[in-house]
């Protein structure tokens, strides 16, 4: 199938599968025209790789992994041991931003806290004790 067909079929655009292939995700045949042919797997190839996107995996980890992944009907899981080691690495990754971002919520939540709620309050506030 072209590439149009493949877009439509997974709702992910052309320009995309395209980095896909970019970073070794998709593997299209060549047509003699020098069109791409995908192969009716690439459906599920397209959505196993917009899952492990979603999971917040690099796409240079994913081309690593998708050999090795196995649907399950319920989701895809490693068909190799030797893939835990990295996805426990991504999932630290995530789990430290995770923190960074909710310490960087808390204090957003007090400066906002902090601030007057009515105008006429706030103007007096900031002439009292002027403006940074």
């Amino acid at each position: 199938m072209r590439i149009g067909e493949l877009a439509r079929r997974t709702g992910v655009t052309e320009r995309a599968l395209r980095y896909y292939e970019e970073q070794n995700l998709l593997r299209p045949a060549r047509l003699p025209s020098g069109y791409r042919d995908y192969a009716p797997s690439d459906v599920d190839a397209v959505r196993h790789v917009r899952s492990l996107l979603a999971a917040g995996l690099p796409s240079h980890l994913i081309a690593d992994l998708l050999p090795c992944m196995v649907d399950t009907g319920e989701g895809l899981m490693p068909g190799c041991r030797s893939m835990l080691p990295p996805l426990e690495s991504e999932r630290d990754r995530l789990t430290s931003a995770i923190e960074q971002l909710t310490t960087a919520r808390a204090q957003l939540v007090a400066l906002i806290d902090r601030t007057p709620d009515d105008d006429a309050e706030y103007d007096a506030w900031v002439a009292a004790h002027g403006a940074a």
